[in-house]
Order: C-alpha cells, then sequence, then structure tokens
C-alpha cells in the first residue's frame, strides 16, 4: 500500500506559513470574488474527511460560493472530520480576530455562514447531484479503483472526478471511472487551510473545457494553481523524493555524513532541514512504500531506486519520528540526537 506522500510537504512548507496566514480567512473570500463564478460548478463532493479532505471541504466552504456534500464511510470518522474542520475553521478566525482583519462578532457570522456550506453524510449516494467530486480516501491503488467503478455509476453524467492523490496514477483511475475526458487530478498541500499551491493534473484523455474549469476552481478557492502531466509525483514530489534519495545514496557511498549532508542544504541551500530530518518526518516506511511503487511502475527510470541505507531502517523497523527512531533519534517533534551516535 503506498501511503500519503503528502506529509512530505509539511516540514519544506513550514517557513511560508507565518506568512501566508496573515491572509486570513476574510482575505480568501475576497480573493475568490476576482474569479467569474464557475457556472458548470456550484456543488463539490468532498469524499473522505481524513488529514487532508477535512482541510479541502473547509477550503473549498470558506469562499462560501459553493455548496458541500462531505462524505465519510461512518458515522464516527464523520464526527471526527467535522471536529478538525471546527476547530481549524475556529482557529483561523480566531488569527484575523487577534491581528484586527475582523470583529468577534463577524468572527462569529463567518463561522456559522461557511459551516452552513457543508452538509455531513455518510451516504455516497449524496453527491450524486454534485458538479464535483474530490476524492481524499486511503491511498491504495485496488481501493481507489474500485471506489471510482462504482462512483461512476452514482454520479450524474456531467460531473467532473478529480483525485487528490499525491502518488498515484491518475490515467488509472480516469479510466476505471468510466468518464476519463471528465477526470483531472487536485493535489492540495498539507495543511490545505494554509498552503496556497494546487497542482492540476491531466491525462491524454482529460476534455481541455473540463480542465480549464478545474483550473478556474482551483483559482477561485484562493489556490495558485499549477498544470501538470499525469506523471510520477506530478511536480513537487517527483522533484523531492528523488532530492532525498540522491541524499542517501551519497550516504551510502561513504562521500559525507548524515549530519553533514544536513547542515549543508540547510546553510548552503537555505532549506528548514536537511534530507536525512525530512525523510525521518515523513515516516521512512511511507517513502519506502513510494519508491516501491514507482519502481514496480516504471522499472526502467533510473531516478526510482531503493537506497541501502533506507532498506536497513525499514528491515530494523526504524522509521524516523514516527517510531521515535530512524536517521536521527526523536523525542516527539524534536531531534534529540543522530541515531549513530
Amino acid at each position: 500500500t503506498i501511503q500519503v506522500i503528502n506529509y512530505l510537504n509539511i516540514t519544506i512548507n513550514t517557513m511560508m506559513i507565518s506568512k501566508i496566514n496573515r491572509i486570513g480567512i476574510k482575505a480568501l473570500y475576497n480573493h475568490s470574488k476576482l474569479f467569474t463564478t464557475n457556472k458548470v460548478i456550484k456543488k463539490v463532493g468532498v469524499i473522505g474527511l481524513g488529514l487532508m479532505g477535512h482541510g479541502v471541504a473547509q477550503i473549498i466552504a470558506s469562499t462560501k460560493k459553493y455548496k458541500v456534500i462531505a462524505i465519510e464511510s461512518n458515522q464516527e470518522q464523520l464526527n471526527f472530520g467535522y471536529k478538525r474542520i471546527q476547530d481549524s475553521l475556529s482557529k483561523l478566525l480566531n488569527k484575523d480576530v487577534k491581528n484586527k482583519v475582523i470583529t468577534e462578532t463577524q468572527s462569529k457570522e463567518l463561522y456559522d455562514e461557511i459551516l452552513s456550506k457543508i452538509t455531513l453524510s455518510t451516504d455516497i449516494n449524496d453527491v450524486s447531484s454534485c458538479d464535483l467530486i474530490i476524492e481524499a480516501i486511503i491511498e491504495n491503488i485496488d481501493i481507489k479503483l474500485d471506489f471510482y467503478k462504482k462512483l461512476g455509476s452514482i454520479a450524474s453524467s456531467h460531473t467532473i472526478f478529480a483525485s487528490n492523490t499525491s502518488s498515484l496514477q491518475i490515467t488509472e483511475m480516469a479510466k476505471a471511472s468510466g468518464r476519463p475526458k471528465q477526470f483531472v487530478g487536485l493535489h492540495f498541500f498539507n495543511p490545505v487551510q494554509i498552503m496556497k499551491l494546487l497542482e492540476v493534473i491531466k491525462t491524454e484523455y482529460t476534455d481541455p473545457i473540463v480542465y480549464n474549469q478545474v483550473i478556474e476552481f482551483g483559482n477561485s478557492i484562493g489556490k495558485s494553481t499549477v498544470q501538470c502531466n499525469d506523471t510520477p509525483g506530478f511536480i513537487v514530489n517527483r522533484l523531492l523524493v528523488p532530492y532525498i534519495t540522491q541524499a542517501f545514496a551519497l550516504y551510502d557511498r561513504g562521500d559525507a555524513s548524515i549530519v553533514d549532508i544536513d547542515t549543508s542544504m540547510q546553510l548552503g541551500a537555505g532549506h528548514p532541514m536537511g534530507p536525512f530530518q525530512l525523510a525521518d518526518y515523513i515516516g521512512l516506511d511511507t517513502l519506502y512504500n513510494i519508491l516501491i511503487g514507482w519502481k514496480k511502475d516504471h522499472p526502467n527510470e533510473s531516478t526510482f531506486f531503493i537506497p541501502a541505507c533506507l532498506e536497513e531502517k525499514i528491515k530494523e523497523n526504524q522509521f524516523g519520528r514516527k517510531s521515535g527512531k530512524g536517521f536521527y533519534v526523536w523525542k516527539g517533534d524534536k531531534i534529540v540526537l543522530p541515531s549513530n551516535q
């Protein structure tokens, strides 16, 4: 199972967050006014309210231009996802109040108005009338293919499908849906409420009119959209994953130490953390599964390989931050010391 690769983007984007936070919810709403209301996309379904999905639902509702149908597999997950939306929205609005962007009264009004745009359900059939459906379920190709086969028979004939996957092939899902001309990738970045980038992915089958509609939609919810063909990892992760594996290979050859490699990329390239720290933060098992999937699907691509040091960590069940030890020893989100010291 290929796990969610979006963790790759969390830390590198950290330096941008404080600046972007100042934009606020009110600014997002004003930004959405710059774009003409899409005549086709008025109701949006969001399937899955997990790490990414709850943020997607929130950011769309925050424009106050679209109705959102938020779907989860069971009531417990639905309640949990909705609570995350409530907490996140409250936090962002409180920042706006603190920064004197809005008043307390306006904050309460916005909170109620934004949440009123979201309809919760555990019935997948409730998205049948949506104009756009964004899928943010588990990052497993078999589960997604089965999901899209079912969704294709539920949704209206005009409905556009979009997957938030960051590592799986869009084309494969598009074919399974039965409507490849109306299928795109919409890769949001974590945290969705803060990060501005949205990768919009097209396949060889995607209708140009549909593609432009989705790009306009992305712009209307306050994102900076970039366009990309259906290639492994799209833009950001296609560059980021090989960068990390090259750092691993440098270490495997004995050319430099882990600490010196990380220090070099921090002080020499201005990265907030080096490749080994980043890999630990992501989860070495996550990175490993991504590479396994890419290597399997693209055996002739030389940049998709499994470095020896990564293989060793996986065998030792050292997955980085989540397990307390990887290339570094971790205490919570803090590095204590390099694991080889």
